[in-house]
């Protein structure tokens, strides 16, 4: 079954020198279950993209289909109600809420979908990423490395179907990565979640199913990781 599936998507901006065309006729498709990256240098349209399949902005063309869910017709509100049902994401610079503690992060998606148990849940999810002792501390009081695993705890706290992290590892060294790199395969594994991942890194890329590769706002190839497949 498709969770995603994104068919002629461009994206043009207005600027001081006229129109800014970022993304070019984009179109592909991702199965339930998937692992899936986007790869380009800076300036390829990866993030634009990202945000445009996870409903976080309206494409100037095309369409995206979220879990069945046409995007492109839908007002910021509804939106924001299927990301909350659907979606969880990982940012490169946490974006965890300042005033409050680790586990009342993770405890926020729950909250917005009315769950029950939630503080046992986030407890859980801080336990399976090695912080069940820094649960109470704040992020001012947490390392990159220890913020980017509430941020992972945070993002399957709603049982997401589809997984969007946007260079995960990007402001953490080389050891620090690997770990949130590992943490996040092994949890979106057991989960079944569909991971769609942007990244720089060819090695972390190499680790999922189908890779995206971007260069000027379009698509210049799609890879299918034969190692992955076998």
């Amino acid at each position: 079954m498709s969770i995603l599936r994104v068919e002629n998507l461009t994206k043009t901006y207005s600027s001081g020198s006229g129109p800014l065309t970022v993304l070019h006729n984009v179109s592909f498709e991702i199965q339930a279950g998937d692992t899936f990256s986007i790869v380009g240098p800076s300036g390829s349209g990866k993030t634009t993209l990202l945000g445009l399949c996870a409903g976080l902005d309206r494409a100037t063309s095309g369409s995206v289909y979220l879990n069945g869910i046409r995007l492109d017709n839908l007002s910021e509100d509804e939106r924001a109600a299927v990301r909350n049902q659907h979606v969880g994401f990982i940012f490169q610079n946490f974006q965890l809420l300042p005033t409050l503690t680790a586990l009342e992060n993770v405890m926020v998606p729950m909250e917005l979908q009315g769950a029950r148990n939630v503080e046992k849940t986030a407890l859980d999810l801080l336990d399976r990423v090695g912080l069940a002792k820094r649960s109470h501390h704040y992020p001012t009081q947490l390392s990159g490395g220890e913020q980017q695993r509430v941020s992972l705890a945070r993002a399957f706290a709603n049982r997401p179907k589809i997984l969007f992290a946007d260079e995960p590892t990007g402001n953490l060294d080389t050891d620090t990565g690997d770990t949130v790199e590992a943490l996040l395969f092994d949890l979106n594994r057991e989960a079944g979640t569909t991971l769609v991942l942007v990244t720089h890194d060819l090695e972390l890329a190499q680790r999922t199913g189908r890779i995206l590769k971007m260069r000027g706002g379009a698509v210049v190839d799609q890879l299918v990781n034969e190692r992955m497949s076998d």
